[in-house]
């Protein structure tokens, strides 16, 4: 009988309003199938404070399982797009935690993260295009497809920033996930088009840990000094006169 291996992976995501942490620890074998990995979760919605309830947060999910941080094998976080200052709360925090235990670390986008969390909720889905309100009048958004052989998910369209018009429909039956057709109703054209939507598949750190234990056990990991938010956008603010400008084109009326 082969020896067990255990992999235990610490998740962070705090590129939205929320804190989100996960703690996943999945126990294998080379002659068994995998038994499915104990998680422990906590996901509370902070504003803009992420930054004073992450540690505490993950000391609460290490004494709840049991477990030292000295187990953990690999820090993953949500490398974005999303909240500037969240996307570097995440990164900052997870570089921390792997220098300070020797690990690698796995970077995982949010909008990666939306279509894995689109396949926990129903795993029928095997097409997702996420698509997450990016403020400024734009959406961030990707088209994701499942690779049942690879049982890997394959980015059919790559992350990308436009306006709600712009975003591109998948060739094929897709699930629309993210909190952009909320935020922008019928001028997401492509909300019409999708098979089913799924707004509860937003950002969280469960998703990133499920997406990130893969990523591990490939060897798709980077050192804690190269890892670094995906911003998408480089530009944080519009200026007054594109806030005018937007507003104006919203109400069909010119800017006077």
């Amino acid at each position: 009988m082969s020896a067990m291996t255990r992999t235990v992976l610490l998740a962070l995501d705090t590129s939205t309003e929320y804190c989100s942490v996960a703690l996943l620890c999945s126990d294998s074998s080379a002659d068994a199938a995998a038994a499915p990995p104990r998680t422990w979760v906590r996901h509370e919605e902070t504003g803009a404070v992420s930054s004073t309830r992450v540690l505490p947060a993950v000391r609460e999910l290490f004494a709840e399982a049991g477990l030292a941080l000295a187990d953990c094998n690999a820090i993953a976080f949500g490398s974005g797009p999303g909240s500037f200052t969240g996307l570097r709360t995440a990164t900052g925090v997870a570089q921390g935690l792997a220098f300070g235990l020797d690990v690698p670390v796995v970077p995982i986008g949010t909008l990666l993260a939306c279509a894995e969390s689109a396949r926990l909720n129903r795993p029928s889905v095997t097409r997702v295009l996420a698509a997450l309100d990016a403020r400024m009048d734009e959406v961030y958004w990707a088209d994701y497809a499942w690779d049942d052989a690879a049982r890997e998910w394959c980015a059919v369209a790559p992350p990308s920033l436009g306006t709600p018009g712009a975003v591109v429909a998948p060739d094929a039956p897709f699930t629309l996930a993210g909190n952009a057709v909320a935020a922008f109703g019928a001028r997401l054209g492509v909300a019409a088009l999708a098979e089913a939507i799924d707004e509860a598949a937003l950002p969280h750190a469960l998703p990133v840990a499920f997406a990130a234990l893969r990523a591990y056990r490939a060897g798709h990991t980077v050192p804690a000094e190269l890892a670094a938010p995906d911003y998408v956008r480089d530009k944080v603010a519009q200026t007054t006169a594109e806030r005018l400008a937007a507003r104006a084109a919203q109400s069909g009326e010119g800017v006077r």
